[in-house]
Order: C-alpha cells, then sequence, then structure tokens
C-alpha cells in the first residue's frame, strides 16, 4: 500500500532539488556574463537544460555549461525508480525486504577555466527503499599547491558555509565535525596517499529521526554551497594565471579522474543502476594531464 507521506517527501524532495539546480545555473550563467574579456575572451555560454528519460523507470534533467569561464560544468537533477539488482540491493538499507526503489537528488560538479578557482563539486539526495534517507555533501578540489591548505582562504569561506548548515540542525550533536571528518576520509586516494582536495562535509544515510529536520538540512547544505562557491569564482574571477598553473591544474584535474573512476560511490551507484551515462560522466574534466 502506498504511503502519502512518503509520497508528499519524495515530491517535495524532487520540488526542491530541481529548485537548486534553477538557482545554480543562474549564479554560473551570470558569472559568465560578468567575467572580463582579456581574461576571457569569446561570447558568454549558458547552460543548455536536456531532459532524459530512464528506460527502467523515471529520468530527470541535464545541465550542461562549456563556457569561457567554466571550461566545464553540469547541474543535474534525477528522479529515477525501479528494483536494485541483487548485487545492488545487498548494500542498500530495507532493499533486502524489498528491491524497489525510489532516489532524487541534484549533482553539480564546475571545472573552471582558470587554474586559480578551484573546482567544486555538491551532491545531496534522497533515496527510499523500505527505509529513507538523505545523503549528500559538497567539497572544494584547489588546484594549485598554495591553495591546498586547511588554512586558504577559499576554504576557510567554503568549511564556514558548511559548518552553518550542520549547525543549523545538528541541536548540538556536532554533525560538523563528523561529516567533516567523513569527508576527508572519503575523498582520499589510497594510492596515491593524498586527500582530492580541502574537504567539506559528506554524509550518507543521514537519518536523525526527524524526516523535516533532515530535510532542512538536506536544503541547508545547498544554499551554503549556493552561497559559498559562486563568491569564491567571483573573488578569483580578475586574476590571470600562468602557462605554468594551467599545467598544474591539468595535472591535478588527473587526480580527480582517478578518485572518480576507481572510488567514487556516485559514479558506481548511476551506472549500475541504469543512470544517464552522459551527466554521470560529466564530472570529468575536460583537459587533463599525467606527467
Amino acid at each position: 500500500m502506498t504511503d502519502p507521506i512518503l509520497e508528499a517527501r519524495k515530491e517535495t524532495a524532487e520540488a526542491w532539488f530541481r529548485e537548486l539546480q534553477a538557482r545554480l545555473t543562474a549564479e554560473l550563467n551570470a558569472i559568465e556574463a560578468e567575467a572580463p574579456a582579456d581574461l576571457y575572451p569569446g561570447e558568454p555560454q549558458r547552460f543548455e537544460l536536456t531532459d532524459w528519460t530512464r528506460a527502467e523507470g523515471g529520468g530527470g534533467t541535464m545541465g550542461m555549461l562549456r563556457g569561457r569561464v567554466f571550461e566545464k560544468a553540469g547541474v543535474h537533477v534525477s528522479v529515477v525508480h525501479g528494483t536494485f539488482t541483487p548485487e545492488m540491493a545487498r548494500t542498500m538499507p530495507g532493499a533486502d525486504v524489498d528491491p524497489r526503489f525510489f532516489a532524487t537528488g541534484v549533482s553539480v560538479i564546475v571545472h573552471p577555466k582558470n587554474p586559480r578557482m578551484p573546482t567544486a563539486h555538491m551532491n545531496t539526495r534522497f533515496i527510499c527503499t523500505t527505509e529513507a534517507w538523505f545523503g549528500g555533501g559538497g567539497d572544494l578540489t584547489p588546484l594549485l599547491p598554495d591553495q591546498r591548505r586547511e588554512d586558504a582562504p577559499d576554504t576557510v569561506a567554503f568549511h564556514a558555509a558548511m559548518k552553518r548548515a550542520c549547525d543549523a540542525h545538528d541541536n548540538g550533536l556536532g554533525w560538523y565535525a563528523t561529516y567533516k571528518q567523513e569527508c576527508d576520509d572519503y575523498f582520499w586516494l589510497p594510492h596515491r596517499k593524498e586527500p582530492r582536495g580541502t574537504g567539506g562535509i559528506f554524509y550518507d544515510r543521514h537519518r536523525s529521526g526527524d524526516a523535516d529536520v533532515d530535510f532542512a538540512f538536506t536544503q541547508d547544505v545547498g544554499r551554503a554551497f549556493l552561497e559559498a562557491y559562486p563568491a569564491i569564482c567571483r573573488g578569483r574571477l580578475h586574476e590571470p594565471w600562468t602557462d605554468a598553473e594551467r599545467l598544474q591544474q591539468r595535472i591535478q584535474r588527473g587526480r580527480y579522474v582517478e578518485f572518480n573512476l576507481l572510488y567514487d560511490r556516485g559514479t558506481v551507484f548511476g551506472l549500475k543502476t541504469g543512470g544517464n551515462i552522459e551527466s554521470i560522466l560529466s564530472s570529468m574534466p575536460p583537459d587533463v594531464a599525467w606527467p
């Protein structure tokens, strides 16, 4: 029997993720238009939104920008449902009882052209089996050595925004410290023995016992990213860069590729549940070097 409360939560979550997609694409479009022509020649570009359908159930809207400031940026919404394979069902809470699932979320990856602007990622999602939970987070990946420190200004600003989102809902339980550590542990390249970036927060299977609080928290994580990352980009927008910095950016992007293909759970989930290949692999940077 359908649970009307859960169905309403699915609809509300989807509506929020679509709203956040619209707000993020508008903000990045605006930065594309604001950029100085001497550093970023050519015409400003805008996000192209493309609806897609999943044969097994559901679909989504892929948003892609290939511009003069943002060399490659993706802001995607997915709303999918169906039945987990036995392999996936074994890894998902509640799927051992019933392998049917529903998942909706927004996924963001931004690769600026200017190496002095950090790459950034954000994903928030709502997943239902016979259980329901939220997951997600946001993290920053500066690409130049002098910016890859915890006390670098961009990292400090980004973490401050994420901490505010946690502190507003955790009732003093210290979600920021917990989810910061989870982010540091997750975005670690074991074969390189180095972090992917300077972190942020990461939470998975988040259920505090109050679904309304958990949804409000997830919304504020999205708002924190919307507050922090465009401000970081605007702060770097007028900074020129060198060929050496561009090469360093391309090398560090290679580490990003290695992580996403070897360890990223979202990539694996999307590929194993029949998601849109183009949106899943849009996290891959457009220009990469391995020394």
